[in-house]
């Protein structure tokens, strides 16, 4: 049966009535304490989370089963144990507690939106933890100059105010993973589990994280474990001196005297550290076995995807139900290459993420899958140019490691440049038309968004026609926004670079601020110093 579908309209209106809601009541539960001039703001907190927990006893008749919260009631609480800084209360709260992790946000961004319940869902963890950090948030919009003042330039952003400094959020955005970098920064790196209870418990909040057995919490071991815990901003790490909770903790865990495991909620959940206890090594097989087999990227852990650059990365960027084809498959290919390869998905669908990665290669508009690396230690790229099969990217691959995949450059198709004064250069043919070419050749270097380009386009139309039937001169000119070549490296647009013929090597940079008559006067010096035939001047 035919199901209408919303009207834009519609939905517009309900995406705004969704997010005026989920403002609006943490800025109002906020003001019902900031409001009151004879009240302290830090007390005014202490006192609602203190009449919140007042409530919920008085609500519940004594031996009754606590029934569930409903996660309405569980995100309202949660979003008034958050501080809601403003113009009189931002340096009060900063200076007067020694850890502030202060979120800033606007209304309208949809990020700060999908932040910000994980990060009251996180206040509310690290207040059961007994943490002494005070999470705070600040609309920059309606506070422009506090925004400013704490350097908040993006939305959304997270900072952490040590004793009135602040220092950068370079953790993940789940709940879980904001509170482990909280704590961590506070001084707790290490969780330590007694009990089956104690583990219990833990598991049910965390589903990755490190798990140490120690017979004592001393000893080089240990040490290496502890300052690798304090390196370490993203993995929560655990301790026991208990083997039954160790094999609790980490299931396939055999008897051993000292022993350090990673978890994780991925088709391989368990993995066994092998090396010796060193600091740099703990860290190393954390670095090559945090993330999944096969990432998928989303606007929330992209910061964190593209940090990891000390790996090739493979993304593969495919609709959902191309690669749930390649995802068995893949995993495998994913063990063999662990340590040297990053696996990522993007969904072709989510233009903000694809679209920056497509255009590297210039396949903005492809609608099949495509398979690209990217290293970032040389700043190459490469691109899978047969069909994405398993077999082929295992190929692709094993290229990749080895070194015997060539970088990928992009290219216009190749054009007809039959009777053009001006010959249209692409990737592809500038070997053939610039490097490899006997005459000389002044080439005009723009992109489209340029706003300069136009003068200097028209520049070159007027030079090629002055210079019409000179044989020893060519006009060439190259989009460097679609085309690439390893020996055209060029950050400012437009560029004119005059390549001798008897010296392609090193083309000779014109000005591009100069009149057409300087630019022509410069092409007959270079071309009389080389015993050229010249034209006169304009």
């Amino acid at each position: 049966m035919y199901t209408p579908k919303p009207s834009s309209r519609f939905v517009l209106f309900t995406l705004i009535l969704l997010l005026l809601l989920s403002f609006l009541a943490p800025s109002i539960s906020s003001e019902l304490d900031l409001d009151d001039e004879d009240g302290d703001d830090m007390e005014g907190l202490e006192e609602l989370i203190a009449l919140d927990e007042d409530e919920d006893l008085q609500q519940k008749p004594e031996g009754a089963h606590h029934e569930k919260q409903s996660e309405a009631e569980f995100v309202s609480k949660a979003q008034r144990i958050v501080l809601e800084l403003n113009n009189d209360n931002t340096k009060r709260a900063i200076d007067g507690n020694e850890y502030v992790l202060v979120l800033g946000y606007t209304p309208w961004c949809a990020r700060s939106a999908e932040l910000m319940p994980k990060f009251a869902e996180a206040a509310t963890a690290l207040k059961e933890l007994g943490s002494p950090i005070l999470m705070a948030k600040i609309d920059a919009e309606r506070y422009p100059k506090v925004a400013s003042t704490l350097e908040i330039k993006g939305f959304p952003t997270l900072l952490l105010f040590v004793n009135g400094t602040s220092q950068p959020y370079t953790g993940g955005f789940s709940a879980e993973e904001l509170v482990i970098w909280a704590r961590k920064k506070t001084g707790v790196p290490i969780m330590r589990i007694s009990s089956d209870a104690e583990a219990r418990q833990f598991l049910k909040k965390h589903s990755m994280f490190v798990v140490g057995l120690f017979e004592r919490f001393e000893g080089s071991d240990y040490d290496e474990f502890a300052k690798a815990a304090e390196m370490d901003s993203e993995i929560q790490f655990v301790e026991t001196n208990n083997a039954e909770i160790a094999k609790h903790l980490f299931p396939d865990f055999k008897p051993t005297s000292v022993f350090l495991g990673l978890v994780k909620s991925e088709p391989e959940k368990y993995t066994e550290y092998e090396g010796s206890f060193s600091t740099d090594g703990i860290l190393q097989f954390l670095d090559d076995n945090k993330f999944p087999l096969t990432t998928v990227l989303t606007e929330l852990n992209a910061a964190r995807v593209y940090s990891n650059t000390n790996k090739l990365q493979v993304l593969i960027i495919a609709e959902p139900d191309d690669f749930k084809k390649l995802v068995e498959p893949l995993q495998d290919i994913a063990r063999k290459f662990k340590s040297k390869i990053m696996f990522i998905f993007v969904d072709i669908r989510e233009e903000n993420l694809a679209k920056p990665f497509l255009s590297m290669v210039g396949l903005e508009e492809s609608k099949d899958s495509v398979v690209v690396s990217f290293n970032y230690s040389s700043s190459l790229k490469y691109l899978l140019e047969s069909d994405t099969t398993p077999t082929s990217i295992e190929d692709f691959c094993s290229g990749l490691v080895s070194g015997t995949v060539s970088p990928y450059y992009k290219s216009q198709p190749i054009p007809d440049n039959k009777n053009m004064s001006i010959l249209t250069v692409v990737g592809k043919t500038f070997d053939e038309l610039i490097l490899n070419s006997p005459e000389n050749i002044l080439l005009e270097i723009y992109t489209p968004w340029c706003i300069t380009c136009e003068t200097t386009n028209k520049q070159m139309e007027k030079l090629a026609k002055h210079f019409k039937g000179l044989d020893n001169l060519i006009f060439a000119r190259i989009d460097a926004s679609l085309n690439e070549h390893p020996k055209l490296q060029v950050d400012d647009y437009p560029t004119l670079f005059f390549y001798l013929a008897d010296e392609k090597t090193n083309p000779i940079p014109l000005p591009t601020k100069s009149s057409t008559k300087e630019l022509a006067a410069l092409i007959n010096k270079n071309l009389k110093e080389h015993n050229r035939e010249i034209r006169d001047e304009l």
